[in-house]
């Protein structure tokens, strides 16, 4: 599998759950690291839904500026409902990223827009939250680079440890 660098960036999450779940998906979708800039998450951080303790192997690391830990190798990507901005399903993933996404009650700065790579939008009706965006963000990112490989051995790492079900039934492979 080839070992890609992955890096989330919240600006200025709303909410201590909302935190808690993207580094929940960060660990799902093996991200490298998540910042975040504001103080509103530093201030209710008591609260917590990463059930899966992923803050414990992903830094979650507060800065000023989310951009001045990239590489030159690294491409920022907004993900935001911007005018002019790529849909998802048209958008090919750089192999090295940081994934800006913006807080539910507002929008990613101007000047950062300006300075990335690429903005992408994910194509709905209404917008989603924030950890539902990281989630079918990354899900796009894995199916599109070939990040994880298929089967049961996955799904017997990856499950819960009361969940021991098995298909009987032949699957219908798509």
């Amino acid at each position: 599998m080839p070992k890609f660098e992955l890096n989330i960036g919240l600006i200025n999450p709303k909410s201590p759950t909302n935190v808690g779940a993207v580094m929940r998906a960060a660990g799902c979708y093996r991200a490298n690291n998540v910042y975040y800039t504001g103080k509103r998450y530093e201030n209710a951080a008591k609260f917590n839904t990463d059930t899966k303790n992923a803050k414990n192997k992903i830094p979650l690391i507060g800065v000023d500026d989310i951009t001045e830990q990239l590489s030159s190798e690294t491409k920022v990507i907004c993900v935001d409902l911007v005018e002019g901005s790529t849909p998802l399903p048209h958008f090919e993933h750089p192999e090295n990223a940081l994934y800006i996404f913006g807080p539910e009650d507002g929008t990613i700065p101007q000047n950062i827009i300006n300075r990335a790579d690429a903005v992408v939008y994910i194509p709905t009706v209404g917008c989603m939250n924030l950890a539902a965006t990281v989630n079918v963000l990354m899900y796009d990112r894995t199916v599109k680079l070939g990040g994880f490989d298929y089967g049961d051995e996955l799904i017997k790492t990856s499950r819960d440890k009361n969940n021991r079900t098995k298909c009987l039934k032949q699957q219908i492979k798509t």
